[in-house]
């Protein structure tokens, strides 16, 4: 990837993906796509990347947009008959999607490094943009509740949400390290911007940002960091941010994500429903603007793609 022009984003899942889409409808191969990987986890002796799927597969044209995840050209047979056999099945697992996981769990157990089996995946489903892991090292949410001590899965799926958060820690953050593309991207280059996905402050981006080196660059970053809220008129698009602020006594608003991200980000997008915060916001030292930031359509995510580059001075 050429510094000239490029893009650096760090995405989560659903609503990150959306954004992400319409930054490489937009940039091509001049984006890099930085996903969370606190999600993984290892289930029925495999190595399960949610995030970067759900970033691959919507990318790729392929993604589910019934349930938000998967494939769309998805079928059964392997979680029914497991199911009948009385395995575990609480994690739906599609057969095209099966192959996916069997696949990177073969390259990861030969030797590969995640980032490489990453790019593997990303030229064998003919995406542009660049997918990387935000990190090789093991990183993984892990989500204190009030029924106790839950691996990020077992509270985000197997739990659907319902406990009450208490406190987010991220195991393997203290050793881990950017990829190596980020951090060929933060040591070599100079990027044109950082984009900030609209994916969970907690879930999705607080386990890219516990990655020191990830953290020390946007501290120190030379190029403007945009960021698009999650939070819309004190509500989540989708996925459990505003129950997880309430839960933590933190104001479900983009005002609380602006106050996060401050020391992190130029430039905050809000949702037009969200204006009269711009007065607070712009007090913190962050630049509001404002957009439709809900995305329904390819349109509405390639248009929320072009109003984030150009708060960025970046060329689409």
């Amino acid at each position: 990837m050429s510094a000239a022009g490029s893009v650096v984003a760090f995405s989560g899942g659903v609503g990150g993906a959306k954004l992400a889409l319409g930054l490489d409808q937009c940039l091509g191969e001049r984006l890099l796509v930085a996903c969370n990987t606190g999600d993984d986890f290892e289930h029925l002796g495999l190595t399960i990347a949610p995030d970067f799927d759900t970033v691959l597969y919507t990318l790729a044209g392929i993604s589910n947009p019934l349930l938000g995840w998967g494939r769309s050209d998805e079928s059964w047979a392997f979680l029914d008959t497991l199911a009948g056999l009385g395995g575990d099945s609480w994690f739906r697992l599609g057969d095209r999607d099966l192959a996916l996981h069997v696949f990177r769990t073969e390259r990861l157990r030969a030797g590969a490094a995640p980032s490489d089996v990453a790019e593997e995946l990303r030229n064998a489903f003919n995406v542009r943009a660049r997918l990387q892991p935000a990190t090789d090292d093991r990183l993984r949410t892990i989500v204190e509740t009030d029924v106790g001590t839950l691996p990020f899965q077992d509270y985000f799926v197997r739990q659907r949400c319902a406990p009450k958060v208490l406190s987010i820690r991220f195991d393997g953050a203290d050793a881990a390290r950017p990829a190596p593309a980020l951090e060929a991207v933060f040591n070599r280059q100079t990027p044109a911007a950082y984009v900030i996905c609209p994916s969970n402050p907690y879930l999705s981006v607080a386990p890219m940002l516990a990655v020191d080196g990830i953290r020390q660059a946007l501290l120190q970053r030379a190029a403007p960091c945009i960021a698009v809220s999650p939070i819309v008129h004190g509500q989540a698009i989708k996925g459990p941010t505003a129950k997880i602020m309430a839960e933590i006594g933190v104001e479900p608003s983009a005002l609380e994500v602006a106050r996060l991200w401050a020391d992190l980000i130029d430039v905050l997008v809000l949702d037009q429903s969200d204006a009269g915060l711009t007065p607070a916001i712009e007090a913190l030292g962050v630049r509001v603007v404002l957009a439709d930031t809900i995305m329904r359509t390819t349109a509405d995510k390639v248009a929320l793609a072009r109003v984030v580059l150009a708060a960025a001075g970046v060329a689409a």
